[in-house]
């Protein structure tokens, strides 16, 4: 399991624990923590489920991919250079204590 806080944009926070292999995404979703719709379910084609990592964690994560550029394009909010889809970031021990912030509005 890796622990995971999501910040909401009223500064609520939520831990939840994360199975190791999936995306932050799908722990997000199995835990109720509002803010993250995925309306397409992860499969890289809706960009509601963009997410700011803290910057401290951008050197943990793979790196996006141009898709994910693409997509983070479409995002509600401006994208920052802590966006991330949180459907393509995959939860490993390495990312235990993670802190993603959700954005205000996802459509």
């Amino acid at each position: 399991m890796t622990a995971v806080t999501f910040v909401q944009a009223s500064g609520e926070r939520k831990t939840v624990q994360g199975l190791e292999g999936e995306s932050v995404m799908q722990a997000a979703r199995r835990h109720g923590v509002p803010g993250i719709v995925a309306d397409c379910g992860g499969e890289l084609s809706c960009a509601t489920c963009h997410v700011m990592l803290d910057e401290p964690w951008l050197e943990s994560v793979p790196a996006r991919t141009s898709v994910e550029e693409e997509m983070l394009e479409c995002t509600a909010e401006l994208p920052t250079a802590c966006s991330r889809l949180a459907c393509q970031v995959r939860l490993t021990p390495s990312l235990e204590g993670l802190v993603v912030h959700v954005p205000r509005s996802q459509k």
